[in-house]
């Protein structure tokens, strides 16, 4: 294969005649002819041939974009300089140049961040935006700029300059276009990647996209095609995602009067368990802030989600379960829904899952009962004394391999004791075998952790420490509290709860030695000098304990 490339001294056509030959052996054999092309020193020939004025450039943009298929190709393309005048090109108005010049850019940088990072900081999002607003009708165009948003959204330092183009609104007029599945999923998977940025989710909800997902949603709910299913799972979990944002959340939520909270309610109850999930994670969304919880409270959205759930007992769907168990968790934090919650029933439901292998179902099991029994003494009295209860809690406290999991059983265990303050919730933690796990959890690395458990096991010793002696021995309960003492970096609230804790267990003759011998005093007497003043009257007060008892 003989050629010769310059474009100064040869007649236009001998030089087009040389470029279909190149093409023609790209198309018998796309890797040898590559290699050829490599081995003649073809590349750095071709920049000076990527004229705007120049009727070859189609054919120049188009051995580019062939050549660059081959992964080897690519950094001899960079090498040869080949970028910056592509990312001219891109400015043309000729439809076959542009065509060209994207499918080119497109391979030569196909699965590098770092060019990819290059074509963003030259520049070329805008352009592309701009070419999808003119060139929409050019169904050929409009896929190449498709595919270069979907490799450029996929990166974080795109997502700003896309911000500040009008890409949410040509997005959704052209989606709004389209009748072929394809198409669709072709604009989903650029959708997809930048909707995850808060600023273009708010455009795209204000550029109507929701209101195409929802006529997704109700052309494909009965479909039984496979390209059905797959819409409705996209529309659905693009709507979701769009809900993640605060400020597109609230708009689409308009003080629950809004047709697409009402639209998103009505998925609950559906036959199809697609629908049930987005509905149930849309709520769980919607009940990020205190207003829009006490508001759907108010309006009966609990029944609809114990239905669910009700249902998802025996379907046991793990994606629904955890979906509308994060829904309840998320409506049972302001205060005022806990006690409307608890009389609707949800404790009742939720302790029907307690049997779940599953670990993010317990995660949010144990969230949601947490929840709910927060300064809520009756519930937590109740709950404290469910022995079955009591007992799986003990046992996920043991759960190494889900910490998530048993962190959320060791706050419950806590909780129930110090919202309930009761002697029989007490009782029935000390027969399960949870008091060790208690005083493990003093020794978290959270603080508000440590802070839960000293408190409970205050509680425990305050009120049975006959029955829990044995544990506290066992579970080296005065050594912890002697290292939490003497560690300067313990907060100031778990030194004075430690104190109170140690003054409580002196009334237990074994416990007692345990204080002696490990001369508490020195440590103690140490506090007094505290900058916290709570603290230091505390080690007044347990240091006279300590002296008195001596």
């Amino acid at each position: 294969m003989k050629l010769k490339l310059a474009s100064t001294d040869s007649a236009t056509d001998s030089v087009e005649s040389c470029l279909d030959c190149l093409l023609k052996a790209l198309a018998n054999n796309n890797t040898e002819a590559s290699v050829k092309i490599q081995e003649m020193g073809v590349l750095p020939l071709l920049p000076s041939l990527l004229n705007p004025q120049s009727s070859c450039t189609p054919k120049v943009a188009n051995i580019i974009a062939e050549v660059a298929k081959n992964e080897f190709m690519r950094s001899p393309c960079v090498e040869a300089g080949l970028i910056p005048p592509l990312i001219q090109l891109l400015n043309s108005t000729d439809q076959e140049v542009l065509l060209q010049t994207g499918r080119a850019l497109g391979n030569i940088c196909y699965d590098s961040h770092s060019l990819q990072a290059q074509l963003i900081n030259m520049g070329v999002i805008p352009t592309l935006v701009k070419l999808l607003g003119i060139h929409s009708h050019n169904t050929a165009l409009t896929e190449m700029c498709l595919i270069a948003f979907g490799n450029l959204a996929e990166l974080e330092s795109s997502k700003e300059q896309f911000a500040s183009t009008n890409i949410a609104e040509e997005l959704v007029r052209l989606f709004q276009k389209q009748t072929e599945h394809e198409k669709k999923e072709m604009i989903f998977e650029v959708l997809a990647p930048l909707a995850e940025n808060d600023a273009i989710k708010l455009q795209l909800v204000e550029a109507g996209l929701v209101e195409c997902l929802l006529d997704v949603v109700a052309q494909t709910v009965d479909g039984e095609r496979e390209e059905d299913i797959a819409q409705l799972k996209t529309a659905s979990d693009l709507m979701v995602l769009l809900l993640l944002g605060d400020e597109s959340m609230q708009k689409l939520f308009e003080g629950g009067k809004g047709s697409v909270f009402q639209r998103v309610l009505s998925w609950i109850p559906s036959h199809n368990h697609q629908l049930q999930l987005a509905g149930a994670l849309a709520i769980a969304n919607f009940a990020r802030n205190d207003g829009n919880c006490i508001h759907m409270v108010d309006t009966g959205i609990v029944q609809k989600l114990l239905e669910l759930l009700d249902r998802h007992v025996e379907e046991g769907n793990v994606t629904v379960q955890h979906a509308a168990l994060s829904a309840l968790r998320n409506l049972a934090i302001p205060v005022v829904n806990k006690s409307k919650m608890l009389s609707a029933g949800v404790a009742d439901v939720v302790l029907k899952f307690l049997p779940s292998e599953m670990p993010p179902v317990q995660f949010k099991l144990l969230g949601t009962l947490r929840m709910l029994i927060d300064t809520q003494a009756e519930a937590a009295d109740q709950l404290g004394t469910n022995g079955k209860l009591v007992e799986r809690l003990v046992e996920w406290c043991e759960a190494k391999d889900h910490a998530g999991v048993m962190g959320e059983s060791n706050r419950l265990l806590s909780a129930l004791i110090r919202h309930s303050k009761s002697k029989e919730v007490v009782r029935t933690v000390i027969q399960g075998g949870g008091v060790k796990h208690l005083v493990t959890m003093a020794t978290s690395e959270h603080m508000i952790m440590q802070n839960e458990a000293l408190v409970a096991l205050g509680l425990i010793a305050a009120l049975d420490l006959v029955a829990a002696e044995k544990d506290f021995v066992g579970a080296s309960l005065v050594s912890v509290l002697h290292k939490l003492l003497s560690d300067e970096r313990s907060a100031p609230e778990i030194k004075y709860n430690s104190m109170i804790l140690i003054c409580a267990v002196m009334g237990s003759e074994p416990l007692h030695k345990e204080v002696q011998s490990l001369a508490f005093i020195d440590v103690v007497s140490k506090l007094r000098a505290h900058e916290n003043k709570t603290v230091s009257h505390q080690a007044s007060l347990t240091e006279q304990r300590l002296t008195a008892q001596s």
